[in-house]
């Protein structure tokens, strides 16, 4: 999906190359701005978005507060001005960035995990079964690429042969999320002055240099680091768990931290920072997951304990040597740490990164330090309420893994379709087969074409998906019906998908304007339209992310009524991570592969009436 190209030749006009920025950034000053679309076309977009999801009489209601808004001298007219203003200010560098960082992000008080984190599980490596040996290559391989974000020779990303915005990489190492009343913040830390990462193990924090005198350690240094790390905590009981304090709402979090830094300033102020400004966390855990589903149990949410939620990056490697990582996702989104994952793993798998000499004892290196809290009463049962509350949030929960051997994106291709708007319609006929409607869904549709731009929406669900789903599970619908309409639901997702990453989509734009309602102002009917409302109450909160070195990736739903399917589509597979609150993950397992099937049983009738020609 991403491809690092080293090349800017046939750009469009208005990019300009910026060496002094270094090869990383040298496209970003010249990245074009956000677009504000039109009235008018979000308007007709909207409205036709809507169609699949009301009623008749709810439709009409929508259709008047919609021309309402639009109509000469109305509010939307005078919002999109204001909107507009505020996308022309040479200061802005994005009109949505601020607003939407916030309202997503920092002022949600839900606690990260499981609601906002997200997990790679990654394929297992043959060779290094032992923890101490993988953790110590990961660690090697990571750094390889911090090497390259820290002196900004890392190669932009293209999409569609356009450089993205690589601003965000800024946040992926050496930076904490910190919580404050109200709204969080992200806090950086110099790279120049911070070389070390830490390892938890059995809940205890250690600090270890990964670099000294100037040279970074070998990957066989590093397992003898680590090797210490497990040396210390063999045997011990598990440490009072600090890291839980990070499990919590973020309120409660706040008030935690306080006690935590009044428990001992000068002690626990220390740690806090040891932690925060690591380079990244590497966590060592005692459990030995098998499975799809434990893998991504673990690798999502763990026990709550040997973690620290708040830190970008953390990657986890189990007693079995099975390993995952987990993100924080407030100020940066998956695409830059799936090709974070991705490089370690083909570093790790195809011998590309330098693991450096053996280790020796003429460097006498300094041995792990452990990151120690000061635990008074008030601080014990602040941890003992946030490991109560994170059984109960995650108890809360259900998840199965959709693992579909049958075919995958070679078969998709001689299909002549996109593999994503594929199973994004394969998405909506099990949930239709599953539930005998069609609900709102989201699909993240990037926007780093533009400075500093993130993800718009793409609304799955469309008047043809509507269509396709019925066809298909109509009895009397013939194979060719059933295909017309199918192609009918990709093409439209395609179209809606091309135009959200151009800046075009619904929501993002509707979003703006309703942010630049003034207080005391009356709110237009448009915004207090149930239809409104109901139409971004996102049933299937979906996105994709594929990597062959990844056996899986997830998050959670984002309504309780709600299911979060994160899915990948490889060469010859399809991976569908299934979370929801108790409405049945295993049934809705059931009807993907019945999906799975009955698209390629109709499409392959298709190949087949070529194959007698």
């Amino acid at each position: 999906m991403l491809n690092p190209n080293n090349t800017a030749a046939k750009l469009p006009a208005g990019y300009v190359e910026d060496a002094s920025k270094g090869p990383m950034l040298r496209f970003q000053e010249s990245l074009p701005h956000l677009p504000v679309p039109s009235l008018e076309e979000t308007a007709a977009k909207y409205l036709r978005s809507v169609i699949p999801l009301v009623t008749p009489d709810e439709f009409a209601r929508t259709e008047a507060a919609v021309k309402d808004f639009i109509r000469p001298g109305g509010a939307g007219q005078q919002l999109q001005k204001k909107l507009e203003a505020r996308a022309s200010d040479p200061s802005i560098k994005n009109w949505l960035y601020d607003w939407w960082n916030d309202a997503a992000y920092l002022t949600y008080r839900d606690p990260v995990v499981p609601y906002v984190s997200y997990f790679y599980s990654h394929k297992d490596d043959k060779l290094r079964k032992n923890p101490v040996t993988r953790a110590a290559a990961i660690t090697t391989a990571a750094l390889a690429f911090k090497a390259q974000v820290d002196n900004k020779t890392l190669e932009p990303e293209y999409m569609k042969k356009l450089p993205l915005c690589m601003d965000s990489y800024k946040y992926m190492f050496n930076v904490s999320r910190v919580p404050l009343p109200g709204r969080d913040d992200a806090v950086s830390y110099d790279p120049n002055t911070h070389k070390h990462i830490i390892v938890i193990r059995h809940n205890r924090f250690f600090k270890i240099l990964h670099e000294v005198n100037g040279k970074q350690l070998s990957t066989a240094e590093f397992e003898a680091q680590l090797q210490k790390v497990y040396e210390a905590t063999e045997g011990q009981p598990k440490a009072t768990p600090i890291g839980a304090l990070t499990s919590e709402n973020r309120d409660k979090w706040v008030k935690y931290r306080e006690l935590l830094i009044a428990a001992d300033p000068s002690r626990n102020g220390a740690a806090l920072e040891d932690i925060e400004s690591a380079s990244f966390v590497v966590a060592l855990d005692d459990a030995k997951p098998v499975t799809r589903e434990e893998r991504a149990h673990q690798y999502w949410h763990g026990d709550g304990q040997n973690r620290f939620y708040d830190k970008p990056l953390q990657f986890v490697i189990c007693d079995n040597g099975v390993s995952g990582f987990l993100g924080e996702h407030s100020m940066m989104d998956g695409t830059p740490t799936h090709r974070l994952n991705d490089y370690v793993n083909d570093a790790i798998f195809n011998n590309k990164v330098d693991h450096g000499a053996p280790a020796s004892a003429n460097r006498n290196l300094p041995d792990p330090v452990e990151v120690v809290f000061t635990i008074n009463t008030d601080v014990k049962e602040a941890v003992d309420t946030a490991v109560k509350d994170f059984k109960a949030v995650i108890g809360e929960h259900e998840l199965a893994v959709f693992a579909y051997k049958g075919y995958g994106k070679g078969l998709i291709k001689k299909f002549k379709s996109s593999p994503d708007a594929y199973v994004q319609m394969l998405i909506q006929l099990a949930y239709y087969k599953c539930f005998g409607v069609v609900r709102p869904t989201y699909e993240s549709a990037a926007t780093r074409r533009f400075q500093l731009g993130r993800t718009e929406t793409c609304r799955s669900v469309s008047v043809e998906s509507l269509e396709f789903v019925k066809t298909f599970e109509d009895p009397k619908a013939s194979p060719a019906q059933k295909i017309a309409a199918a192609r009918k639901a990709f093409n439209a997702h395609v179209k809606y998908i091309s135009d959200a990453s151009a800046g075009k989509g619904v929501d993002r734009h509707l979003f703006g304007l309703s942010q630049l309602v003034e207080p005391g102002q009356e709110v237009p009917a448009i915004f207090k339209d149930p239809t409104f409302t109901y139409s971004k109450s996102w049933y299937l909160s979906t996105s994709q992310l594929s990597s062959e070195y990844f056996n899986g990736y997830g998050w959670s739903q984002v309504i309780d009524a709600g299911f979060g399917l994160a899915y990948m589509i490889n060469e010859n597979s399809i991976q569908v991570n299934v979370v929801s609150k108790k409405l049945g993950v295993e049934r809705m397992r059931y009807f993907l592969e019945e999906a799975a099937d009955d698209l390629a049983e109709v499409f392959s009738t298709e190949l087949a009436n070529k194959a007698k020609l």
